[in-house]
């Protein structure tokens, strides 16, 4: 079927903010972008995160992205391909604030039915210490008055209900230098972790039912370091875990179940709880 004019207008968004790079921590030019292409009131901005709103006295729906990406993979300029737009951030989530601009830029001109409010915020995927939403929540009211809220990560068009507690943890191996010519007087520890990592590798996802809902906890080897020169024996190997764990768990437990999974401590570096399954909200 040929793409309609919104289609085509969505894509174009989305691509044109594709390839505006916008890492965590260097959001400075869709931050600027996105301000001069929304045309409502804006009622907050502390030059990372934006809020517009149409007040008309309705009940007020409010629509969020975050504006960040993880770092380019080689994947920066964007493009189309069969129908699809392709590049950094392009699901997450630059085709969302896509979806968000061109509805203000729509409601600008539109009697609603529903009061509207936008907000736009950076640093999301730097985790809870560096999030500014608890700050921007304390400066504005606007979002406490909010009767519905859309955070418009990808699902792929279904509603998601609460959310997974994220947990990041460190976990070092230590072994024992030597010179690569005779590695049988060392203990090479990139070998250790990918022996006390497999775990980890290996772990099944576990779906845990709350209320009707489906969450699926995860864990993940998301960054492997080790090593210091190529004729070197590595004495040390640090490894990264990732643990999307389901609302049943508390962030302690959260943590003592990576401990229990790898077999060893771990450090702890970021741990943010599951998200209030919201069933009896309207």
């Amino acid at each position: 079927m040929p793409a309609s004019g919104l289609d085509l207008a969505l894509a174009q968004r989305t691509l044109e903010l594709v390839d505006i790079p916008s890492e965590s921590r260097d959001e400075a030019h869709v931050y600027a972008y996105l301000e001069a292409c929304v045309p409502l009131e804006k009622t907050f901005s502390d030059g990372g995160s934006l809020l517009y709103a149409k007040r008309t006295g309705k009940p007020l729906v409010l629509l969020a992205a975050h504006t960040d990406t993880v770092p380019a993979q080689g994947n920066l300029p964007g493009r189309v391909e069969d129908g699809w737009v392709i590049g950094l951030g392009a699901t997450d989530m630059k085709g969302g604030l896509a979806v968000i601009a061109e509805l203000g830029r729509w409601a600008a001109e539109t009697e609603l039915a529903y009061d509207l409010a936008l907000l736009f915020f950076p640093r999301e995927e730097l985790g809870p210490a560096e999030n500014p939403l608890p700050e921007v929540f304390e400066r504005t009211a606007i979002v406490d008055e909010a009767k519905l809220v859309i955070c418009l990560e990808p699902t792929d068009n279904t509603l998601q209900l609460g959310c997974l507690g994220n947990l990041n943890a460190r976990v070092v191996f230590e072994g024992r230098s030597a010179h690569s010519a005779r590695p049988w007087l060392g203990v090479n520890a990139i070998g250790l972790a990918l022996e006390g990592l497999r775990p980890a590798l290996e772990a099944e996802p576990r779906d845990v039912e709350i209320e009707g809902l489906v969450f699926r906890e995860v864990i993940s080897v998301t960054e492997l370091h080790g090593g210091i020169a190529s004729n070197v024996i590595p004495a040390r190997a640090e490894a990264t875990l990732n643990f999307r764990y389901a609302p049943d768990r508390t962030p302690e437990s959260a943590a003592e179940r990576v401990r229990q999974i790898v077999g060893r401590d771990v450090e702890i570096l970021s741990n943010a709880p599951a998200a209030h399954v919201a069933l009896a909200s309207p």
